[in-house]
């Protein structure tokens, strides 16, 4: 089981490893949701979070570390989050081929 702190590393790592050469992403700490199996964290560019700017703004969705494996759960962005983490919690969340990340070996897979 996975502490608060090693669930944050992980969601930093999994922004270090999402960014862009010229697009830095910063999590939001302030609005980080602690669930039972985890915490879901939300994100957007470091720009737009000092600037305010809508043009610097990421669309993103948020995620989940998951507190027994540590993998990351990508949530997506056509629905609120709310819808998400119910299909995460009743087990009905639609694979996709980013749907989960893997911090130990920095990958990407669908199961």
């Amino acid at each position: 089981m996975l502490t608060e702190q090693e669930m944050l590393e992980i969601a930093e790592k999994f922004l270090a490893f999402s960014s862009h050469d010229h697009i830095e992403l910063k999590l939001y700490y302030e609005a980080v949701l602690k669930k039972p199996y985890g915490n879901i964290y939300t994100y957007d560019s470091k720009k737009y979070m000092e600037t305010g700017v809508f043009k610097h703004h990421v669309p993103s969705g948020p995620f989940l570390v998951e507190k027994e494996t540590g993998r990351v759960v990508n949530f997506g962005t056509a629905r609120p989050k709310e819808f998400y983490i119910e299909a995460y919690e009743n087990g009905t969340l639609m694979p996709s081929l980013d749907g989960y990340w893997y911090p130990e070996d920095e990958r990407y897979s669908h199961k």
